[in-house]
């Protein structure tokens, strides 16, 4: 299994959110992250609004890699939204986003968290791979759409 699937558990991804924003995303992603993982939610917030205003981490095609590095986290952690109504996320080709890719690393992880976000664009930038995860049906459907991907 490759290394995003091995980091995305099915109880990290939520699909078909009712979310008007990003805000709401990034507390949806910290509410997930902290039942799934223990991280206290308003860290998880913080830290994404707090990237999120040096530069949008909208990608184009519909898609979104919210990500950060946290003093004192451990491993890293994913969550995978797809939201129920596309969200402006300022994104470069100006349309909205449905498929969000949280991804938080701790401080030091530079060059895993770099190889983690080159393995993501790269299969998001995959038409097939973002329709897939638009038609899973669930949770369990959409990791494997991840874990079908080889990066």
């Amino acid at each position: 299994m490759n290394p995003i699937a091995l980091l995305l558990p099915e109880d990290r991804i939520l699909l078909d959110l009712d979310a008007s924003s990003k805000k709401r995303i990034f507390e949806e992603a910290g509410q997930c992250l902290e039942a799934s993982c223990g991280i206290d939610h308003a860290l998880v917030f913080d830290n994404l609004l707090a990237r999120e205003k040096l530069g949008s981490t909208g990608l184009g095609q519909g898609v979104a890699i919210p990500h950060g590095r946290v003093k004192g986290l451990k491993e890293t952690l994913c969550a995978f939204i797809r939201s129920r109504t596309p969200i402006d996320f300022d994104a470069p080709d100006e349309r909205p986003v449905q498929l969000i890719f949280v991804l938080l690393a701790p401080e030091q992880a530079t060059e895993e968290s770099l190889q983690i976000l080159a393995a993501l664009a790269a299969c998001f930038a995959e038409r097939d791979f973002r329709e897939k995860l638009l038609a899973a049906p669930d949770a369990a459907s959409a990791r494997a759409v991840f874990a079908a991907v080889n990066v």
